[in-house]
């Protein structure tokens, strides 16, 4: 497997957007309704919206395997040195071999080069991929948000946060 943690660009759009997509779909599977589901995709996942997000830095890098786009990281800073994780999703063909942590890795080297000393995540709740991995990584959940989509759903996201040397 030849794999190469990138900056991302727009030429990623694409397969940024169907990553994205399957990723967050599978997080919320069971606990959110398909017409919910299919509100949030298209808005925060469609090829508009991803394309001007990669031009402001919201994505920042991707993993190539063998120049296929294998997964997505992207966030920003939220305050002077804190920084968030929005999006970390690693395509399911791809899973647990390394590539979440290395897209982790390059993302936090570079929040780190912003300044920060903190970095924050949410998970929806009941996430076994997310949960496990961030905690892995020396994050600590911190409080439960609950959020009412605008379907009228309840949505439990875990906040989880680490410091950064």
């Amino acid at each position: 497997m030849n794999l190469s943690i990138v900056k991302a660009n727009t030429t990623y759009t694409t397969a940024i957007a169907y990553i994205c997509t399957a990723g967050w779909k599978q997080t919320v599977e069971g606990k959110l309704s398909e017409e919910y589901q299919t509100k949030n995709v298209d808005f925060w996942y469609n090829h508009e919206k991803v394309y001007n997000d990669i031009q402001d830095g919201l994505y920042s890098h991707v993993a190539l395997v063998d120049s296929q786009v294998a997964g997505v990281i992207g966030g920003a800073m939220t305050s002077p040195n804190v920084g968030e994780i929005f999006v970390l999703y690693v395509d399911a063909t791809y899973r647990y071999k390394g590539i979440g942590r290395r897209l982790l890795a390059a993302f936090t080297e570079q929040q780190i080069g912003s300044g920060a000393t903190e970095q924050w995540v949410s998970v929806q709740e009941g996430n076994q991929r997310g949960i496990p991995f961030y905690e892995a990584r020396d994050f600590v959940y911190q409080k439960e948000k609950n959020t009412i989509t605008d379907t009228g759903e309840k949505q439990v996201s875990l906040r989880y946060s680490r410091k950064l040397d």
